[in-house]
């Protein structure tokens, strides 16, 4: 078993030192010096002063540096939310981002200000639901992976042996790679969703939970973070896994999303739907080779279900998508694709078991990871589900859960709780149960990418595509299209500053440019106050006259056309007034 890390911690605060005490009191404490930034253990001598401050922690994430210096970034607030596998699982509720300096004296007014921006982004952040982290359980691998890890493995460090991909505070650890010493006093932690649930059928009761797990490679917002890089990481990956525990036995099934492995985009432009677009110049072939060569070491075969449109702006994408699978003539990999959209028009959401006949074969041969209470491994999980749709949110979520229902039904029925012949949705509760989770888990997946609940979500949570949840999702629309164009910026540059995709450099505002400081363009502003100025105007001209004559249908006439040519203007340099990211410039970058 791997070293614990401690349980609650007594942060106290002088001006000179921060001193971490584990409430347990065991003797240890890990002293930061808060001028030179060393890091020791120190055996408890009473060396804290009396006049220290002290606030009772539930654990630290890391640290970070911004233009003040280093930050300390501490988890205050945590919710218990279950068990996996007998270990407790919590639910991060409120950080702390404490600052080593005890003064911004050192900086100039300028500085003052972006550091002051760096200390929000981080904040809105470390904001995002959810956060999760365990003491004592490593909740960046599957049952299946854990099973199969060697004896020293599981003797390392929770974060050192975690998988990297969903180590959401990999960046804040790495002052700490060299203190081994201190290591059970910072936290690993994982972005994405968890529900832990229990349930009894006819006496038999078990735990069923749902976890998926946000990569923090290429991860960002809908909109400005799109398809591959170079090193074969896609966006939007999320691994999603479905346990169920018994008595002692355990199951597992694990699914995968992520952005078409392409290299593409669709950079918002003011317009209610950019037109995706394959980007000239860049090796697709290589980057994709190298993304399906990981999944296939890290999960076994992969089945390719792909839900965009096969006419339209999607079709570029469907029909490259295609092509590189061809070119890259894998034997472990196989391309379903399914046009949800026109199979599922008019709201014939039926049709979905056209897709799911076609993949119920090689779910039955991909199997499940299945250990019986004894020890004895009745059977592992041979691949994946890997399905996308344009953002891997609406489409993919109903699939997903479709796929899921099938594999719980078939584990329950294996572990004897479910009888032979009934299925998850003969057991009313259950199937209130699991469509209530897996439209939760669609809703917080949305949010964390693009702002918004899922669309589509009526169907997860009733079985049923409704009117009601067309007008849902129309509103979700307009929500996604205003944050998407006028405050992902903020949102992108808050989770590369978390992520370590952008370090805040010494010197910033004096010796080298800020980013944050980069200026807007001279029609920011001129163009909508012409346009407010014309609007207020053309109606002016129709309600202030007594009467209608050749000058003022002359004004009318004016100011309407202005309306009109201006806000073709603003249309037509629509990337200008998009809240586009400041650290990482992405205009130049796609």
């Amino acid at each position: 078993m791997a070293s614990e890390v401690y349980r609650e911690l007594k942060l106290y605060i002088t001006p000179e030192k921060f001193f971490v005490e584990p409430v347990s009191g065991n003797g240890n404490l890990m002293v930061i010096d808060r001028v030179s930034q060393d890091i020791s253990l120190q055996v408890n001598k009473g060396q804290i002063p009396p006049s220290s401050s002290c606030k009772v922690i539930s654990g630290i994430m890391g640290t970070v540096r911004l233009l003040a210096g280093n930050y300390l970034v501490v988890i205050l607030g945590k919710k218990h939310i279950g068990t996996i596998n007998g270990q407790p699982v919590f639910q991060v509720t409120e950080t702390e981002v404490i600052s080593y300096s005890r003064t911004l004296l050192h900086l100039t007014e300028n500085q003052m200000a972006d550091n002051k921006m760096y200390v929000s982004m981080l904040e809105h952040a470390l904001s995002s639901p959810f956060l999760y982290f365990s003491y004592t359980y490593d909740l960046t691998h599957t049952l299946q992976r854990l099973h199969n890890i060697t004896p020293e493995f599981l003797k390392m460090a929770l974060h050192e042996r975690a998988d990297q991909r969903f180590l959401w505070n990999g960046h804040l650890l790495r002052e700490i790679s060299n203190h081994p010493d201190v290591h059970s006093f910072f936290v690993p932690v994982m972005h994405g969703f968890i529900s832990i649930n229990q349930y009894t059928i006819q006496g038999k009761a078990f735990t069923w939970t749902v976890v998926s797990r946000r990569s923090r490679f290429r991860s960002g917002t809908r909109l400005f973070m799109r398809g591959i890089d170079s090193q074969g990481n896609v966006a939007n990956f999320v691994e999603t896994e479905q346990i169920v525990e018994s008595n002692g036995d355990r199951y597992s099934f694990v699914q995968t999303r992520g952005s078409i492995p392409l290299f593409w985009h669709q950079l918002p432009n003011l317009k209610y739907k950019p037109k995706p677009a394959l980007i000239l110049g860049e090796n697709h072939a290589e980057a994709a080779t190298r993304h399906f060569n990981t999944q296939i070491f890290n999960y076994g075969r992969q089945v390719l279900v792909n839900l965009i449109d096969h006419r339209g702006a999607e079709d570029v994408l469907e029909k490259a998508y295609s092509n590189i699978v061809s070119q890259v003539s894998n034997p472990n990999i196989r391309y379903e694709a399914f046009d949800f959209h026109a199979e599922c028009s008019k709201m014939r959401w039926d049709r979905l078991s056209i897709l799911l006949d076609r993949l119920a074969h090689e779910q039955d041969e991909l199997s499940m990871f299945l250990l019986t209470r004894d020890g004895t491994l009745v059977s592992q999980q041979e691949g994946v589900f890997r399905t996308n749709c344009i953002d891997c949110l609406d489409r993919t979520n109903v699939v997903q859960s479709m796929l899921a229902k099938r594999s719980l039904t078939n584990a329950l029925q294996k572990l004897a709780i479910l009888p032979a012949g009934r299925q998850v949705e003969d057991e009313y509760g259950l199937e209130v149960l699991f469509r209530s989770v897996w439209a939760d888990n669609a809703d917080y997946m949305s949010i964390q990418y693009s702002g918004t609940g899922a669309l589509k979500t009526d169907f997860t949570r009733t079985g049923k595509r409704t009117r009601v949840g067309l007008l849902k999702d129309g509103l979700n629309s307009m929500i996604r299209y205003c944050k998407n164009n006028f405050m992902d910026g903020f949102r992108q540059d808050s989770i590369d500053l978390l992520l370590g995709n952008y370090m805040v450099e010494d010197g910033e505002g004096v010796t080298r440019p800020c980013p944050l400081e980069a200026p807007k363009g001279w029609r920011y502003l001129t163009f909508p106050l012409i346009l407010l100025v014309a609007i207020a105007m053309f109606f002016a001209s129709i309600i202030t006259p007594s009467e209608l004559t050749t000058a003022v249908l002359l004004y009318i006439l004016f100011w309407g056309v202005m309306v009109m040519v201006t806000s073709s203007l603003i249309m037509f340099y629509g990337t200008e007034y998009v809240d586009y990211p400041k650290l990482n410039d992405l205009k130049k970058s796609q």
